[in-house]
């Protein structure tokens, strides 16, 4: 008995209900190129269907917001008639099988989501997740990425300029690639994806159409398995010497103003950027299947609508100016061909030759079915975050500073930055793991840019609310420890399988998080990415990654001279840390690496008192008192003073105030900060909560003289914020002292931890 369409909606990527449901918009059954465009456009990677009922509850505009989300990118004012085109995306399942193109192609995909909005791209930063280096896979798999991030990035000449790198066994199968692009345009030059009035010529340009990546959206929207490697032709191929050309031409005839709308071919191919731009209009489109350039033989019309060859664009043309575009495309020597007609039916029309081939209604594609489901947390998880933290204050605290520094999360990222050429097309000012975040100068004013990735996905697996808006926080106090006012946000929300209601859980709830953190700090979500199913499914059970719902943000700095970086740059400079002087151990890089302990709270957040430290710090870079700053993250106050000392290559001489630890203080609004962080019978913290303990709103400047340093404690006592003198840099070792031990370890040392994890796993 033949198997019905429906009996195998699956292939598709639908569900049977969702299969009844393109019957319903249909008002018949659909053929297989029908079912595979909305399969393709209905899946999670393309239609948001469990995320977009959460994604509704985010902050989206603000006064600086020129674009914000429903893009290709969203756009930020930085003032001078300037905007910053942003927007991060993921390339996990691809990486996962073949990581080399898998992370190229996910560079070349977040370029061309930039140069669509109008925008020449400046820079790329990445967030990239694997599990431990002791294993051979991971190893195999960072270097692939890494090459993978370099071939595309160099050689399309666009920095690869900051971003971050953690390890955990959770990422053992399922490595996230999130990938971050940024540029720069004129406020007058801001493009959008449409198709613009009835009447209008779409023109196809760039790569030839092939086979490779059939299939991404509906790849990128499952589990892996063992069996994912069967999957390696959902891979995209990239060709980064294409994609220059493609961007070159395209921003000539921007200029030449011969486009009214412009889209990239990114997942879904040809299906999405056809639909969405005719979506955003209003209108529907025919779409000639024929006219489309095809580099292999007997291509199938759905083979030619959801491939997803790189290096394609499809443009508008400014009504009467066809020929025109078409010569500066041709003169690129690029593939441009008039393959669609925008018509007033609301319906996208698939032609091949004069035979309608597919004829399906632009609303319905471009609104798939929403789901909201009960999320449950895990009690285990709960379990965790209550359970006391009895561990004996560490011994040896010079050998447990060192451990950390060898942390590979911790660890100096030099062996891969130096991979990237980041200082191509001479905007970077602040290079990749010299500042909290990186810096670029806008040529042509006297502004820059920062832009940072953050997230701390132990933070959010045992408090995905608080761990998500720590997550924000911390973005945003990296923009003000290099002078930036931050400004917005693109996020990467990696989770599991939603239809897990642990899973969803951890969704609803971060996303909860962001919202508050974005209200509270003034910066509203531009856009962003979903990449859920980040697990994988083998014969004992599903194996999910930690949530790591990465936030990329980017602010501006009023005078790009007056910035700072985290090295220390002088002799007898004063270390001031802004902010508490203990935290937490809950959920810290300590606990874990020197007990393997994941458990308690993460650290309290107070939004307030985040924005003020962030704002007393940002005052005294712009105003030119403090080029030295560098916010206390993982691994605590001590790490954050090793790294000062090994980028400036100047030791410093520091003691710590004894005062009680974040633990102790208790939590404000309701957040869960249990255990007693090993404090001992003094009345102030233990050394570890002192030494290696973690919280929000800390950060360590270095003044040179002692009117710089009133001055910032005049500014602190103004805002409300604790501040205190630590001592002084010089020398060619960190000591550090407490109430009640000393230690003192020689830069060479440091250094060594330091350098050492990622240039071994890279060799």
């Amino acid at each position: 008995m033949p198997v019905s369409l429906r009996d195998s909606a699956a292939t598709f990527g639908l569900s049977p209900e969702e299969f009844d449901l393109v019957v319903e918009h249909l008002g018949r059954d659909p053929n297989a190129l029908e079912a595979g465009v909305f399969g393709a456009l209905w899946s999670e990677h393309c239609g948001y269907k469990n995320s977009r009922p959460l994604l509704r509850r985010l902050p989206t505009e603000g006064p600086q917001v020129l674009q914000g989300p429903g893009e290709n990118a969203g756009v930020v004012d930085i003032g001078d008639g300037w905007g910053v085109a942003f927007k991060m995306e993921s390339h996990n399942h691809p990486s996962a099988v073949e990581p080399v193109q898998g992370a190229a192609t996910g560079v070349g995909g977040i370029l061309r989501d930039i140069f669509a909005m109008g925008a020449r791209p400046v820079a790329v930063l990445d967030s990239l997740r694997f599990g431990e280096l002791s294993e051979a896979r991971n190893r195999y798999l960072l270097a692939g990425v890494v090459h993978g991030i370099s071939l595309y990035g160099n050689a399309i000449g666009v920095p690869t300029v900051g971003g971050e790198i953690a390890f955990d066994p959770c990422y053992q199968e399922n490595p996230l690639v999130n990938v971050m692009a940024l540029g720069f345009l004129r406020h007058e030059d801001l493009k959008r994806g449409t198709v613009g009035e009835v009447g209008n010529t779409l023109i196809y340009v760039g790569s030839k159409t092939g086979r490779d990546g059939l299939g991404g959206a509906v790849f990128a929207s499952a589990d892996l398995s063992e069996t994912s490697d069967a999957d390696r032709p959902a891979v995209q191929v990239g060709d980064p010497f294409m994609e220059k050309l493609l961007l070159e031409a395209c921003l000539e005839a921007y200029a030449g103003g011969l486009v009214a709308g412009v889209q990239d071919m990114g997942a879904a191919g040809l299906s999405s950027s056809v639909a969405e731009m005719a979506h955003r209009a209003g209108l529907g489109v025919d779409l000639y299947l024929d006219r489309v350039p095809r580099r292999e033989e007997g291509m199938t019309p759905l083979e030619v609508m959801l491939s997803e060859s790189q290096e394609r664009m499809l443009l508008t043309a400014t009504p009467g100016r066809e020929r025109e575009l078409l010569e500066v495309l041709e003169r690129w020597e690029l593939d441009a061909h008039e393959v669609g007609v925008v018509r007033d039916h609301g319906r996208l029309r698939l032609f091949e030759g004069k035979r309608l081939v597919g004829d399906l209604p632009v609303a319905a594609l471009n609104e798939p079915p929403t789901y909201t489901r009960q999320g449950v947390e895990d009690p285990a998880i709960a379990r965790l975050r209550a359970t006391p933290i009895d561990v004996p204050d560490t011994p040896d605290p010079a050998g447990a500073l060192l451990t950390l520094l060898a942390s590979p999360t911790i660890a100096s990222k030099e062996a891969v930055f130096r991979q990237y050429d980041h200082q191509v097309m001479t905007n970077t000012v602040v290079l990749p793991g010299r500042g909290d975040a990186a810096v670029l100068r806008v040529k042509g004013s006297r502004r820059g840019v920062a832009a940072t990735v953050d997230c701390n996905a132990r933070y959010v697996r045992l408090d995905p609310r608080l761990g998500a808006a720590h997550a924000v926080a911390e973005a945003a106090r990296n923009l003000s420890c290099v002078g930036a006012t931050p400004l917005g946000v693109t996020d990467n929300l990696n989770f599991g399988n939603p239809y897990l209601p642990e899973v969803y859980h951890q969704l609803e709830q971060a996303v909860e998080g962001i919202k508050e953190a974005c209200l509270a700090l003034g910066t509203p979500v531009t856009g962003g990415n979903v990449s859920l199913y980040n697990q994988y499914r083998s014969g004992d059970g599903y194996h999910a990654i930690d949530p790591t719902p990465t936030i990329g943000m980017v602010g501006v700095l009023p005078d790009l001279e007056r910035r700072a970086d985290m090295a220390l740059e002088r002799d007898g400079d004063v270390l001031v840390l802004i902010g508490e002087a203990a935290g937490g151990l809950g959920a810290s890089e300590m606990l874990a690496r020197l007990h393997g302990l994941e458990l308690g709270a993460p650290p309290p957040l107070d939004f307030e008192r985040e924005a003020a430290v962030q704002g007393v710090v940002r005052s005294l870079i712009q105003d030119g008192l403090c080029d030295t700053a560098h916010d206390v993250a993982e691994g605590g106050l001590a790490v954050a003073l090793a790294e000062m000392a090994i980028l400036g290559d100047r030791g410093l001489d520091a003691t710590l105030p004894d005062e009680a630890s974040a633990d102790d203080r208790g939590a404000p609004d309701g957040a869960d900060a249990s255990g007693d962080a090993g404090a001992s019978d003094d009345a102030g913290a233990s050394d570890d909560a002192l030494l290696f303990g973690e919280g929000a709103a800390r950060v360590v400047v270095a003044l040179a003289g002692d009117d710089a340093v009133a001055e910032a404690e005049a500014r602190c006592a103004a805002a409300g914020v604790p501040c205190h003198r630590l001592g002084r840099s010089g020398g060619n070792e960190l000591r550090v002292r407490t109430a009640r031990s000393a230690f003192a370890v020689p830069l060479t040392s440091l250094r060594a931890a330091y350098q050492r994890p990622l240039a071994e796993g890279l060799r």
